[in-house]
């Protein structure tokens, strides 16, 4: 591996670029930044970038395939602790109130991004993957705490969120978190046998 004068890890032109794409895709709209920006801010060539991921629209995907990958390492970490379903899903609401607070608070990078990509394409089929999934596995989760009707509490959650997400980037995450965890731990208490 190599390493820079002070010891640190060289980062590799990908890694540069998602990064610098990650950072200013969210902050700032991804039809928004234009490519010279992403390869001025990651240090890298236009050849390195277009080698990398044949054009925008590929480090589009990267980059919300690396939200993806996030957030379902959140859920695979949580459920490898052998937790009790009740407690997993009052993590995964504890957890999801740590995102408004925290990390995404210029609202969900999904929203934003189908936003931006109205129209069917690679985009959307990404984020319409990630949606499904994020669902399933709130899905699951409710069945195996016992809830009634799963199917309904998980579609509850995903809308808690998707407004929380938006709300805390518009009315403040401080505001918005503990409105999100109060209504979600309403969500799932009345669905209790």
């Amino acid at each position: 591996m190599t390493t820079t004068t002070e010891g640190l890890p060289v980062r590799s032109a990908r890694a540069r670029l998602l990064d610098a794409a990650t950072t200013l895709f969210y902050g700032e709209g991804i039809r928004a930044v234009g490519v010279d920006r992403i390869i001025e801010a990651a240090g890298v060539t236009r050849a390195t970038m277009y080698k990398q991921f044949a054009g925008k629209e590929g480090l589009v995907l990267a980059y919300l395939e690396g939200e993806d990958a996030q957030l379902r390492a959140v859920f695979a970490a949580a459920s490898g602790a052998e937790q009790a379903p009740e407690a997993l899903l009052e993590l995964v609401v504890e957890g999801i109130a740590a995102d408004i607070r925290d990390r995404h608070t210029r609202g969900c990078p999904f929203i934003n991004a189908a936003a931006e990509y109205p129209d069917e394409g690679p985009v959307r089929a990404l984020i319409a993957e990630h949606r499904e999934w994020f669902r399933g596995t709130l899905e699951q989760l409710a069945t195996a705490a016992g809830l009634t009707a799963p199917g309904e509490v998980a579609a509850s959650l995903v809308l808690l969120r998707d407004a929380a997400l938006v709300g805390g980037y518009l009315d403040g995450q401080d505001r918005v978190a503990p409105a999100f965890a109060r209504t979600a731990r309403g969500v799932i208490a009345a669905h209790r046998p």
